[in-house]
């Protein structure tokens, strides 16, 4: 975009009327045929190797002026519009970061609370287990004690009767020896001597067993 001051706008057409009155044709006059313009309103001295209309230093003030406009719209725009927006979703971001590191410190104590609970649990139920163990050790060696000390009674009060009973058998036994010892002895005394000795032997036999 090129910026015109009023002054070049004033010239381009006096140059005009000048070239047209130097060469006897109209200014205003339809071009002849195979005649080709390609500016109008320009004057001759700048047709071809003119300044470039950005550097012309008659357009200054209106390129300045143009660009002081231009810079404090795109301020504004920066200030009211842009900037405001990338604030707002910086400040989302944030927010939303924020909210994540949050969320996931929330979730680990959460974890460590859980793994602590089962750690507790954990313990208690081994030390339950050990204690239900142990009861149950004590539980088995008590009552093996209570029946060994069963047994042990049971096998005195028979080791008792047994030998109660071998004591009455022992002395029916002596009584029967006796007795035989006594039928013997004066059978052969009778055959010896031919005259009955009972008394003398029963005699006999008693002292015998006193001194068994």
């Amino acid at each position: 975009m090129f910026f015109v001051t009023p002054a070049y706008a004033e010239e381009a057409p006096a140059g005009t009327a000048e070239t047209g009155a130097a060469t006897g044709t109209d200014p205003h006059a339809a071009p002849a045929a195979g005649d080709v313009h390609t500016e109008t309103g320009v004057p001759a001295e700048h047709h071809g190797g003119g300044v470039f209309p950005p550097f012309d230093s008659t357009t200054y003030a209106s390129q300045l002026l143009w660009l002081a406009i231009t810079f404090v719209v795109f301020f504004v725009l920066m200030q009211k519009v842009i900037a405001p927006r990338i604030g707002t979703i910086l400040e989302q971001r944030h927010n939303r970061i924020s909210q994540d590191l949050d969320e996931a410190s929330r979730l680990k104590a959460e974890a460590d609370a859980d793994v602590a609970a089962y750690e507790a649990e954990l313990a208690a139920a081994r030390a339950k287990s050990s204690a239900i163990g142990t009861a149950a050790r004590d539980a088995a060696k008590l009552k093996a004690e209570a029946d060994r000390k069963t047994v042990e009674a049971g096998l005195a009060e028979k080791l008792k009767a047994a030998e109660g009973r071998i004591a009455d058998i022992k002395a029916k036994a002596f009584a029967d020896v006796g007795t035989i010892a006594e039928e013997t002895a004066t059978a052969v005394v009778e055959q010896l001597i031919g005259t009955s000795a009972q008394a003398d032997v029963a005699a006999a036999v008693a002292e015998i067993k006193k001194g068994a």
